[in-house]
């Protein structure tokens, strides 16, 4: 029987929506959008009114899809903001000479071992370069924008404004194919903590620091923290200097105390360690005094 990648394809396209997400065509063996971009738009049939995105065109509509995806094998694209999807995107070291660079997923597991959390079990999919997409799903009233690095290296998530490709959907390099789990989980909320837009500090405080200043302050601690447990060879002093530096400032706002941020980091140098832990307490006190000299006290303590 001869396989028919036209048809595997509109099936893709109709499973994803099926599952309440919307689609839109990719390229044929592509993963960039098959629709016309503002330049090229003639603003006829669905852009009479204006120029429509990839976005605003995904649509979970049976019909639509079918003569969409009747004459071309177009690849899947799932808009992930309005089909209220967050999906890590864990990928693959590009360089492949150096065989201890770890992996998105690798690093996301040691950052759920750290948040004290299983890796989450969800629908996951292969990607073509052999990284993975896991799935979740976000509330109707939680935004998420798109992030690169801010979990981590390798380790990017797709949100409000971004795409993934679905599987099902074949590319040069290979095919984007399900792995695990056939329903997409709820975001957990120590990863929604994460994600969600960190608020951005008052430039004059006059009272006292609001609730949501602390949880920044909070994320801010783990996010550091975890930069410096995950930190490579050769990367790792400077890496905990910078984390210091950053937290120190905290601590000037009030919204830390020092004991808090040296615990953090002294535990997070401790549990990828090359140095005596003395040599990596030095590094913090010297990187938190060079920043408190620097960033005058103002605001309350905590």
């Amino acid at each position: 029987m001869t396989h028919n990648p036209r048809s595997a394809l509109l099936r893709a396209a109709l499973d994803a929506a099926e599952r309440g997400w919307s689609v839109f065509p990719l390229r044929p063996g592509d993963k960039r959008p098959a629709l016309h971009g503002e330049a090229t738009c003639t603003f006829t049939g669905a852009c009479a009114a204006g120029h429509l995105k990839w976005e605003q065109r995904a649509t979970r509509e049976p019909e639509r899809i079918r003569t969409a995806w009747w004459h071309t094998p177009y690849n899947v694209g799932i808009a992930t903001g309005p089909s209220r999807l967050l999906v890590v995107d864990l990928d693959m070291p590009k360089y492949k000479g150096s065989s201890d660079a770890p992996c998105g997923a690798a690093t996301f597991a040691a950052l759920c071992e750290r948040a004290g959390h299983a890796v989450p079990h969800t629908y996951r999919v292969r990607t073509a370069s052999g990284g993975q997409h896991l799935y979740f799903t976000v509330p109707d009233d939680v935004r998420l924008s798109n992030t690169a690095g801010t979990i981590g290296k390798l380790v990017d998530t797709r949100a409000r404004g971004g795409y993934v490709v679905a599987a099902g959907s074949i590319t040069t390099t290979g095919t984007y194919e399900p792995l695990s789990g056939s329903v997409a989980a709820p975001l957990p909320p120590w990863l929604l903590t994460i994600l969600r837009p960190a608020p951005k500090p008052a430039q004059t405080p006059t009272g006292p620091v609001s609730g949501q200043s602390c949880r920044y302050a909070d994320v801010a601690l783990t996010n550091e923290a975890w930069n410096v447990a995950t930190a490579a060879d050769g990367t790792r002093n400077a890496t905990l200097l910078r984390a210091a530096r950053a937290l120190g400032r905290l601590i000037s706002s009030g919204d830390l105390t020092r004991t808090q941020v040296e615990q953090a980091l002294s535990k997070a140098a401790a549990g990828n360690a090359s140095q005596p832990q003395r040599y990596y307490d030095d590094v913090i006190r010297r990187g938190l005094d060079w920043s408190i000299a620097h960033n005058p006290a103002r605001g309350r303590t905590r």
